[in-house]
């Protein structure tokens, strides 16, 4: 469960943010919609306690997110949110499969072969997981990012355009995958994007 409440943000004088209060609950899905500058990327910053606000309230699983020590911070986000970035943050040294591996070694959980090679095949890049990163499209890596975000089975799981840059036909195994996995694991699952052909495949919406 994640909610929102009266979340303030600036850049500068010139470039200051107020979004709308939102609340996701276990297994369900929220659909963030707004063109580009609209502040979508600094919503699901803040809602990855990437940034702190200026002022308002981040809940949690039912805990306060706002106001902690940079320690409890990255705790809470090892331990609940899975994060899928616009643009993929990988470690070119390793390959592919230690890549999504890696989301288990930050949460001090064991390595978990069996759920990466899992989650591979149903992403469709399985023979690519002895590869490094670099030799994927964008597309893969994409796919790769959604992998490793799910690896913890977190409490939430936020993502940044994650079919941007994917096909009609990975797009819709994308947010079908994601929506199966988030309410199997009882997660909250928040979209934030200005890809308009997800409209139809959530019925909570809220628009910037």
């Amino acid at each position: 469960m994640i909610s929102s409440k009266n979340l303030r943000f600036a850049y500068s004088s010139q470039k200051k943010f107020s979004f709308p209060d939102i609340t996701c609950k276990d297994k369900e899905t929220l659909l963030i919609l707004g063109q580009s500058g609209k502040g979508k990327t600094t919503l699901l910053h803040l809602l990855a306690l990437l940034i702190t606000p200026d002022s308002g309230e981040i809940v949690i699983a039912n805990n306060p997110a706002i106001g902690l020590s940079p320690i409890q911070t990255t705790e809470m986000r090892a331990k609940n949110i899975g994060i899928i970035y616009q643009r993929p943050h990988f470690v070119s040294s390793l390959s592919v499969l230690d890549n999504i591996l890696l989301s288990n070694y930050l949460a001090n959980q064991k390595q978990d072969h069996t759920k990466a090679k899992q989650l591979a095949e149903q992403l469709g890049f399985a023979e690519h997981l002895a590869k490094k990163t670099a030799q994927l499209s964008q597309g893969e890596q994409q796919r790769v990012s959604i992998a490793r975000s799910l690896m913890n089975n977190p409490n939430v799981i936020l993502a940044d355009e994650p079919t941007s840059n994917l096909d009609d036909n990975n797009c819709q195994k994308v947010i079908e995958l994601l929506k199966k996995q988030s309410a199997s694991i009882g997660a909250s699952l928040v979209v934030v994007t200005h890809d308009r052909r997800l409209k139809d495949e959530f019925s909570n919406q809220v628009f910037l």
